[in-house]
């Protein structure tokens, strides 16, 4: 059980929040005043067609060219990125320049895990809120099918000794001891997704958390399906037809809708998966987990001068963030602490929140974290309260599906809630929402919205 401690010891909180702001300025206002992504694509065991800058221009141009604003009014890029290419080093000013926002604009790339996207955003709105800009373009990008494919150490010091073989006799040698296991790659999203401290991959802490709070194979299997059915829906309605834009290939190839959605899929088919991270009597498999996957998104966050100035019309004010940090063994938990933090700070309890976005790496890592607010020694231990917040309303919960139905392109999924979340909340004529992610090694944020 974690507990908060003031030595870091497994819980920490780091109280970044709009209510700590000791500058002699008045925080400002921080409109979100429009939003795009493209479609998710699912990787399917090869590269896929995008590059994380190539999905940011996808959905960046038809957003900036439906704005009454040109697109070098803008003060700042900021774009998340896990997954970087060579070839596109600090793809946000990469996305900048290719979509036409002038040499003159400034742009970086910040990275944490899977928090990236929302630490975008966070970011832009701390600088509009403490006066720094008026109007900043926040996003995330990731193309998890191009994560490169790695050469042994073995392999490396090889290939070296023959690069420094200063004569035919040495060069012979270096040869002689060629051996084709040492080029036998490595995937790097695979140790990507491995945490270096405690030495275990994401999907192996979500195991944690089914054990620590009895999360059964059945119900992590039940709201996976529910996730597709959910994103299947909203398809189906037309909801998601202002938040995506539709991405085309080189060749032609359109994309307009997120691909991983499997509308027929059900409990006895789930049942019929292997356990992927600890068989054969493990919980966590490829069908209630998130799935890997490419895709971008972007927020325009605005000043209230900046709203005046263009004739903006705003969607939502960003009201509170949070970010928090625990034992990397336990992160699927991080949005407990993260959203609680929040909550505490407006007197308001689970439901008082019109809808939720929890991002769904794992089904037993939701799970998780709605039984931890249920659970008396957890909420006291771990987030200071003297009684369990209580049950959070699953129609509250990821209305319209999440990460299992649609993909987590790391470096997106935050981003890409805080947009969902905002159409959803306008669409249902309701107010107040949080989005909230857990973020591998250990952390987690949180961010408060209202509709305008």
């Amino acid at each position: 059980m974690p507990r908060r401690s003031s030595n870091s010891e497994t819980v920490q909180s780091t109280n970044q929040a709009s209510g700590t702001d000791k500058s002699a300025r008045s925080p400002r206002l921080v409109y979100i005043v429009d939003g795009a992504r493209t479609p998710f694509i699912k990787a399917r065991g090869q590269p896929g067609p995008f590059t994380p800058v190539d999905l940011a221009v996808q959905c960046g141009r038809p957003l900036l060219l439906r704005q009454p604003i040109p697109a070098s009014a803008f003060d700042l890029v900021i774009l998340g990125c896990v997954n970087v290419l060579p070839e596109e080093m600090n793809p946000a000013r990469v996305a900048a320049l290719r979509l036409g926002m002038g040499e003159a604009m400034p742009a970086f790339t910040v990275q944490i895990n899977c928090g990236s996207g929302m630490q975008s955003i966070d970011t832009a709105y701390k600088y509009i809120r403490d006066g720094h800009s008026n109007l900043i373009l926040a996003g995330g990008a990731e193309a998890l099918s191009k994560a490169p494919m790695m050469l042994t150490e073995d392999a490396a010091r090889w290939l070296a000794g023959l690069n420094s073989a200063s004569s035919p006799q040495d060069y012979a040698r270096q040869l002689a001891q060629f051996s084709p296991s040492q080029f036998k790659p490595e995937i790097s999203l695979a140790k990507g997704l491995t945490d270096p401290i405690v030495g275990l991959s994401m999907g192996q802490t979500a195991e944690v958390l089914a054990q620590q709070f009895n999360i059964t194979r059945q119900a992590a299997d039940e709201y996976a399906v529910s996730s597709h059915q959910r994103l299947a829906k909203a398809q189906r309605e037309g909801w998601l037809d202002g938040e995506v834009v539709p991405a085309v290939t080189s060749d032609g190839t359109l994309y307009t809708q997120d691909d991983g959605v499997r509308a027929d899929t059900s409990v006895d088919a789930l049942a019929k998966l292997k356990p992927a991270f600890e068989p054969p009597y493990g919980q966590v498999t490829p069908g209630n987990s998130s799935q890997i996957t490419d895709g971008a998104s972007w927020l325009i966050l605005a000043s209230e001068e900046a709203v005046e100035k263009y004739g903006l019309e705003p969607l939502a004010i960003i009201k509170d963030s949070e970010w928090s940090a625990l034992d990397p063994k336990i992160m699927g938990l991080g949005p407990t602490l993260s959203a609680t933090e929040i909550l505490k700070r407006h007197n308001s309890g689970l439901n008082d929140i019109d809808l939720w976005e929890i991002n769904e790496a794992f089904a037993a890592q939701v799970l998780a974290c709605t039984s931890a607010w249920e659970d008396p020694e957890f909420c006291r231990v771990a987030l200071g309260l003297d009684e369990p917040m209580g049950c959070l309303d699953p129609e509250r919960l990821n209305v319209d599906g999440g990460a299992i139905a649609l993909g987590h392109p790391v470096g997106t999924s935050g981003n890409r809630i805080v947009l969902h979340l905002v159409n959803a909340l306008r669409r249902k004529k309701l107010k107040r929402g949080i989005a909230t992610e857990c973020i591998g090694g250990g952390q987690s944020g949180a961010i408060l919205i209202e509709t305008v």
